[in-house]
């Protein structure tokens, strides 16, 4: 008995620095004690003290739109820049294209049957090998259709002369109701004897009218008398029958040889190097 005393002594001897700070961490000023904890919880209050609740709580809701419309324009800024990047085209490239895709697939032109001055019946295969200056017209225009004829003549002449270069002018007729072959032929002399003249059944030259993409129709009728309001541009086309230009109103005699002489040069310069 004396010698668990004397332990139970020496224990708290060693021991007595200790003892304040155990007995601090159960100090009741700073915690709550069971029984308070028990009482509190029967007055229907929380065991522990709760931070004071704002009245002014923002819902989680707030936050969710305004979250989502952010996602979705993110999501669509992303999604057009890769889009960009896809369909861009290096530079240089977009020009090789339309010029292949103009040679490879022509919009304007196509398949023919009509009758020259002569009354031989002429296609788009009788005019293969040719460089042709193409023209739609009808013999009774008053102004613009005169003016077109000759300035295709005075292009051939000084391709010829200046550039020994051969093109051969068709002049189509898009009043086959009046321009009989003899009619034509007669016409066409007063300009230029090399030009072909072009007729036949009003169908046939309708439809080559709509293959070369050409406007026409009847205006200002009275009785058999009438004008032909229609567009006025003129056709170069190579060897192969494929349009390479389309030429207006606007381009004079000059133009015309400066022009058609271009393409025939480029042409020549793609052979030699194939």
């Amino acid at each position: 008995m004396a010698l668990m005393s004397r332990r139970i002594s020496l224990y708290f001897q060693r021991n007595s620095q200790s003892i304040p700070r155990i007995l601090r961490r159960f100090d009741g000023s700073k915690r709550y004690s069971t029984d308070m904890g028990s009482s509190a919880c029967k007055q229907g209050k929380p065991l522990y003290p709760l931070p004071e609740q704002s009245a002014n709580i923002v819902p989680w809701r707030f936050f969710l739109i305004p979250g989502s419309v952010i996602a979705g324009i993110s999501g669509l800024l992303i999604f057009l820049h890769y889009n960009d990047e896809n369909r861009a085209i290096p530079k240089g490239k977009g020009e090789r294209f339309e010029r292949s895709r103009l040679f490879q697939a022509p919009v304007i032109g196509g398949p023919f049957n009509l009758i020259d001055t002569e009354g031989h019946v002429i296609t788009e295969k009788s005019l293969l090998g040719n460089w042709v200056l193409l023209y739609f017209g009808y013999t009774s225009s008053p102004d613009v259709g005169p003016a077109e004829v000759q300035k295709m003549a005075n292009a051939i002449k000084a391709l010829e002369l200046t550039q020994k270069l051969e093109v051969l002018p068709v002049f189509v007729t898009i009043d086959p109701q009046q321009d009989n072959p003899s009619h034509l032929k007669a016409y066409l002399r007063e300009f230029d004897s090399r030009i072909m003249g072009l007729t036949g059944p009003a169908a046939s030259v309708r439809q080559m009218a709509q293959e070369y993409r050409v406007f026409f129709k009847k205006v200002d009728e009275e009785g058999d008398d009438y004008l032909v309001e229609s567009s006025h541009n003129m056709y170069l086309l190579n060897p192969n029958m494929v349009v390479t230009r389309s030429l207006g109103v606007e381009y004079s005699a000059s133009d015309l040889v400066s022009e058609i002489t271009k393409e025939m040069m480029k042409t020549r310069t793609k052979i030699s190097q194939s």
